[in-house]
């Protein structure tokens, strides 16, 4: 079997942002032609995210919840618990996509996700992410390096929405954001991850997945 049909997803729960960022960045800066492409499903406890292009104007009013400037493109957003991250370590050469077929492919993914629960959502070519009757649910920020991909997506399922009203998220004043516990409050939010993954591994053509709850297998 191909190296390239392979996958490792890791479902890894709650995690504080930085060390899971260092673990992207190492094993992007480590990985050669033989290592096998791994998504990462988990959340965050809150934190905001500078982008590479994050300006300091769109942070209006941090308080206590930590900024961290990272490596990803985009500006500034908000990650916290019931916000569902997918991180994508994918070989772009190797799969044969360009950076932006894997953009489209992640919004395409959220986009069937919330079709299964009768949710109408698009993106918009000019402003990378998932929006419902004009309110973001999933933001994207993606880097490349060396013809692979880290980071990935986020997905608002059932959380706290309010720090994003302490930014200007995506470097939108004034941008709504939702979630799939607004649209839907009977839906079943445990199954998104399922549904997800499902959707990036059919759109990206894997035919053997591993599956771990830990860092290390």
């Amino acid at each position: 079997m191909s190296i390239a049909d392979q996958l490792i997803v890791r479902t890894l729960g709650v995690q504080p942002y930085e060390p899971t960022w260092r673990r992207m960045q190492a094993l992007t800066a480590e990985r050669d032609p033989q290592t096998v492409d791994e998504i990462w499903l988990l959340e965050h406890e809150p934190v905001f995210t500078q982008g590479q292009a994050g300006k300091l104007e769109h942070l209006l009013d941090p308080g206590e919840i930590p900024v961290i400037q990272a490596d990803r493109g985009g500006q500034v957003t908000y990650h916290g618990p019931g916000q569902l991250l997918a991180y994508l370590m994918i070989d772009l050469r190797r799969r044969k996509l360009g950076v932006r077929d894997t953009v489209s492919l992640m919004e395409n993914a959220v986009v069937r996700v919330l079709a299964d629960f009768d949710i109408q959502a698009y993106p918009k070519p000019d402003a990378p992410g998932v929006y419902v009757d004009g309110a973001k649910i999933s933001s994207l920020g993606l880097r490349v390096r060396r013809g692979c991909t880290f980071h990935g997506l986020a997905l608002n399922l059932d959380m706290d929405l309010s720090p994003f009203l302490r930014i200007n998220p995506c470097g939108y004043a004034g941008l709504q954001m939702t979630q799939l516990s607004l649209l839907r409050p009977d839906a079943d939010i445990g199954s998104v991850p399922e549904r997800l993954l499902n959707y990036l591994i059919d759109q990206i053509g894997y035919t053997s997945v591993s599956r771990t709850t830990s860092w290390n297998d």
